[in-house]
């Protein structure tokens, strides 16, 4: 069979290390060998680059600017009106509004592959000029790939193009998974006391940011006992949560580490006990850092979110699943974890074995390519 000429289209490329970025990077790295891939994603700024990264050709169009992390470029419409005839298959990874419009005003005529990693929810007013096109756009492509199925569940914008979507689940970074498979395989055995002296402990990872949920994990802490909290990660409201530690008398009990490089992030999945998520908005979508806290055989508290995060860890298997912004859910799904060392254990081990089956990159860039195969028959 002759090879694909396929193009991955998003807004940003490594090495800025978005979620949605390191699948991309996943995708056309391990897919270069099978199709003709390349690249085309916005520069941070003016400069227009052409590059090659693991293996894979990456053009950056230049930004006027970046409203937050997404950039606004007129020399990307025009790129990708210059390059896209030449492809066979264009996946686009939404939401990137700038790509719908360039693909709308291109007039290119191939197939159309969109993975839909998350609604727009905050940007209420972006949204009055942007679903139009977005609708226009998604009515255009031939598959629309998710994470989850509550992706779709709980999308309003997916709905009506529910016939047209397929689930494919993201996959644990391999590099991770080896160090998480080296270190439970010499990891000594447990005993599991019902009165455990030493403080069982918690860990978030994730920008300190108003979704993550984390003024309501901070509420629901200080109702548990005989544990600690450590969260990894920075962002706008990093000095009102230490605060809010210092007010409830926490702080000899919940330990700000800021941003870890991926050692200290790999010690943290090693020492915690609990993996916990209390994400409260749709805006996240999935949660990566579940399937790296699972890898480490870690039972994860999250959150039941209309998005695909309640999938990845389920409820009473791998982790407990609470409701988002009920501080005495979450503060009573701790304190279980405290009481059922064995209990707990015993959900890691599950979550481990979900993501074994589940959550493996071989698994998506498989069903990926099995996807573009079927539109080139």
């Amino acid at each position: 069979m002759k090879k694909q000429n396929v193009l991955q289209v998003n807004k940003l490329y490594y090495p800025f290390t978005g979620g949605v970025e390191r699948v991309v990077q996943e995708l056309a790295e391990g897919l270069k060998d099978r199709v003709n891939m390349r690249v085309l994603v916005c520069s941070e700024d003016r400069t227009d680059k052409t590059e090659t990264i693991g293996g894979v050709k990456v053009h950056r169009s230049g930004s006027f600017f970046m409203l937050g992390n997404l950039p606004l470029s007129v020399k990307f419409i025009r790129d990708f009106r210059r390059v896209s005839k030449n492809y066979d298959i264009i996946q686009f990874h939404m939401p990137f509004p700038i790509g719908d419009l360039a693909e709308l005003l291109s007039g290119y005529q191939g197939k159309v592959v969109v993975w839909w990693h998350s609604d727009v929810v905050r940007q209420k007013k972006m949204m009055l000029l942007y679903k139009p096109i977005m609708e226009r756009f998604l009515k255009r492509a031939d598959v629309i790939i998710t994470a989850t199925q509550g992706h779709i569940d709980g999308s309003a914008y997916l709905k009506p193009y529910a016939g047209k979507c397929r689930v494919i689940p993201y996959g644990v970074d391999p590099e991770l998974e080896k160090r998480a498979d080296a270190w439970l395989a010499q990891r000594p055995l447990k005993a599991f006391p019902q009165n455990e002296k030493r403080p069982v402990r918690f860990l978030f990872v994730g920008r300190l940011i108003y979704y993550k949920g984390c003024k309501v994990l901070l509420e629901a802490f200080r109702r548990v006992k005989n544990a600690e909290l450590t969260l990894v990660g920075d962002g706008v409201m990093t000095d009102e949560l230490k605060a809010m530690a210092e007010s409830f008398h926490l702080t000899d009990r919940v330990h700000f580490l800021g941003a870890a490089e991926k050692e200290e992030l790999y010690r943290q999945f090693e020492d915690c006990d609990v993996f916990v998520l209390p994400s409260i908005a749709r805006s996240e979508a999935f949660g990566l850092v579940q399937i790296e806290a699972m890898s480490y055989a870690k039972p994860v508290i999250n959150t039941n979110l209309k998005s695909g995060v309640p999938y990845v860890s389920v409820h009473g298997k791998t982790g407990i699943t609470v409701e988002p912004e009920n501080v005495q859910e979450l503060a009573d799904a701790m304190n279980w974890m405290v009481k059922h060392p064995k209990e707990r254990e015993e959900m890691g081990a599950r979550a481990k074995q979900r993501v074994k089956e589940e959550y493996q990159i071989t698994g998506m860039l498989e069903k990926t390519l099995g996807v573009y195969r079927e539109l080139g028959r």
